[in-house]
């Protein structure tokens, strides 16, 4: 059967759990977008209007 917990050793993983997620999301923040290594993409891939139109 599971034992009790003493009350100190609950805060202390509630501690340990905080710390972790806080670190997680320190983490999760400073990271920056992806450098781009290619070729920027073409972006005139639709036909001008001045030609759809005639």
């Amino acid at each position: 059967m599971l034992e009790r917990l003493r009350a100190t050793e609950r805060y202390a993983r509630g501690f340990a759990a905080a710390v972790t997620a806080v670190a997680a999301l320190v983490l999760a923040a400073n990271t920056g977008p992806a450098e781009a290594t290619g070729p920027e993409p073409d972006r005139r891939t639709t036909t001008p209007v001045e030609a759809a139109v005639r």
